[in-house]
């Protein structure tokens, strides 16, 4: 990764384009895997079309828990490829945040695959809620501080930025009240299926009391 210097030798930050190139890589490899994790029919669910319908209805929980997994991957993927292209150079507190970030999202197969065999199960749920939770979480400090410590392409605004946290803070906090509600029922999780409506309404509505808290 390029550290660049000013003209007196001191450090101004990273070039996010290597980073950029990394998380790529792992939530590449992240989606990859929630495929794997689906389990493939055997030769007794291959004997004719009846037997292979019954393994695939069977297996329907998987098929959801992929499909929820894969669209969080993508939105976190297509957010963090846009903050590459607003961030000229990366401070070393926003590029040691991406640790975790993708540190969640490689973790995200394994609990993907637990929820998908287990849905009506509290702790399969709460699992995948938190991981989930702390990943959206992760994201969103990694945007929050790049919007106050990065420096920023030429015409982007920092405030632009900060909404698109404070999105992705909304949808963590959908994550984390499910995950405490998973224990009165499993099937809070059907909540998961309106996590973008979190992040469209949620994210304003953080950005709004940001800015009432900023003014008093």
């Amino acid at each position: 990764m390029s550290l660049h210097h000013d003209a007196s030798g001191h450090s101004t930050g990273w070039s996010p384009h290597r980073i950029g190139a990394f998380a790529d890589a792992v939530l590449a490899i992240a989606i990859t895997l929630l495929v794997v994790e689906i389990k493939r029919p055997q030769d007794q669910d291959l004997v004719d079309a009846g037997a292979l319908a019954s393994f695939l209805w069977h297996e329907r929980a998987s098929f959801v828990a992929f499909a929820l997994a894969f669209f969080l991957l993508w939105s976190v993927w297509r957010r963090h490829h846009t903050l590459i292209y607003e961030v000229t150079l990366l401070d070393r507190l926003t590029l040691a945040w991406h640790a975790p970030l993708l540190f969640f999202v490689a973790i995200l197969p394994y609990s993907t695959a637990v929820f998908g065999h287990a849905t009506d199960n509290s702790l399969a749920v709460c699992l995948f809620a938190v991981t989930a939770a702390l990943l959206f979480g992760s994201e969103g400090v990694v945007r929050e501080l790049a919007a106050r410590r990065s420096v920023l392409a030429e015409n982007v605004a920092a405030a632009d930025i900060r909404s698109s946290a404070d999105a992705s803070l909304a949808v963590a906090a959908v994550f984390v009240v499910t995950a405490a509600f998973a224990w009165l029922t499993p099937y809070v999780w059907y909540a998961w299926l309106l996590a973008p409506l979190s992040a469209t309404f949620g994210g304003p509505l953080i950005d709004r009391l940001r800015r009432n808290v900023s003014t008093d």
